[in-house]
């Protein structure tokens, strides 16, 4: 059955990640939601009911009897079944809002639904940006035991140091760990398929490092982490997202964070997650055009896809950096950094757009993947805002 990934209700508070992709594409712990839900529910065929800039490369629905799901929870057992169980013209209702149902898309509207089923008790639901790594001890556990049901994780070698339970952590084949230590102790770890660790790290649970990511020589990864597939890490990295093919390589600190696609810090680059008075965050809101409190005292950086730090570059607690910005000046970079930023400061010329389709085209190249020509008309529809 055809599975519809509805944007309705939180698009707008994922933002500046979500300018570039449908919520179902956000990761948090090892998958993305779309990933999770497809093998929760065995099933290959999605869609999407999104932003109309992005519908061309997600594909709106086909209309046929399917099932529409807002992606950005984790289902308990109990929930699962009753998706799973849904009949035609039924609906979840979760805080007042549909979370499934079951519909004949040929008329789709939601007043067809028939019969509503409140669910009651408390569901992990990612509800803004800040949530993927607030709540990212919970998604790992979650797919940790989605992934390693019935298999047998593959040995780690006896170079290592190993702390905790050998049941909480899981190699898939062809990932390779030498001489660093890993600690079980305060969560879970999670190696993926040809995924490295490299000689003189040290890592804490909760982690997940996906497919083909790797973690350079002698860095210091405490969770809860999600590192995204063919990500490279470096430095000091604490509870932070990288949702793939993005890079901080090098020595410095990032904290309490979540990067985008095709992203990369330069060496030495580092973004504080706590102020000095202790105060709770603010972090600019896309929807509001103003700074909102996050609820949070530890908080670092938001950062959109295609943006890039040169080396030293410093980020203030709590800063939202836009899509394909290019930050190079001296100084604290500020809290908000505009879309496609030459320099990274508030007035600063925009970079090329052609310039930008290069550098895009140039790193993705090397992950062997193809700036499309419908990754370049989203790319445009973000710099014409």
């Amino acid at each position: 059955m055809q599975l519809i990934f509805s944007d309705a209700q939180y698009w707008g508070e994922f933002l500046p990640l979500t300018y570039t992709r449908p919520v179902a594409e956000l990761r948090a712990g090892v998958l993305t939601f779309s990933e999770r839900w497809q093998k929760l529910l065995n099933s290959n065929e999605v869609s999407y009911i999104t932003e109309n800039y992005l519908q061309k490369k997600y594909k709106s629905y086909e209309k046929t009897e399917s099932l529409l799901i807002t992606p950005n929870f984790l289902p308990s057992d109990g929930v699962l079944e009753q998706i799973k169980n849904l009949q035609l013209g039924e609906a979840l209702i979760y805080e007042n809002e549909v979370l499934a149902a079951r519909l004949d898309m040929n008329d789709f509207s939601l007043s067809k639904i028939e019969k509503m089923t409140d669910i009651t008790e408390e569901l992990v639901f990612f509800k803004k940006h800040t949530d993927l790594f607030s709540k990212n001890e919970q998604a790992i556990n979650f797919d940790f035991a989605l992934l390693s049901k019935g298999k047998t994780s593959a040995p780690l070698s006896e170079t290592n140091g190993f702390l905790g339970k050998k049941e909480d952590l899981f190699i898939e084949e062809g990932a390779s760990i030498e001489f660093s230590t890993l600690n079980t102790k305060t969560g879970k770890i999670y190696i993926g398929k040809n995924a490295e660790i490299m000689e003189g790290s040290n890592v804490r649970g909760p982690l997940a490092l996906c497919e083909s990511a790797k973690i350079n020589m002698g860095s210091k990864v405490y969770g809860p982490t999600t590192i995204g597939p063919q990500c490279k890490i470096g430095g000091e990295v604490n509870n932070c997202v990288l949702f793939g093919y993005s890079s901080k390589a090098h020595e410095g600190f990032i904290g309490n964070s979540v990067m985008g696609e095709w992203c990369n810090l330069g060496a030495d680059t580092n973004s504080s997650n706590l102020k000095n008075n202790y105060a709770e965050v603010k972090l600019w809101n896309y929807n509001t055009h103003k700074f909102e409190k996050t609820g949070l005292q530890f908080c670092g950086m938001i950062m959109g896809d295609h943006s890039k730090a040169a080396i030293n570059t410093q980020f203030n607690t709590g800063t939202v950096v836009g899509v394909g910005a290019n930050i190079f000046k001296t100084g604290f970079a500020p809290n908000v950094i505009e879309h496609f930023s030459w320099g990274g400061h508030k007035g600063d010329e925009k970079f090329n757009l052609q310039k930008v389709y290069e550098v895009a085209e140039k790193a993705m190249a090397r992950r062997n993947i193809l700036l499309s020509e419908e990754d370049k008309e989203i790319l445009e529809w973000i710099y014409n805002l």
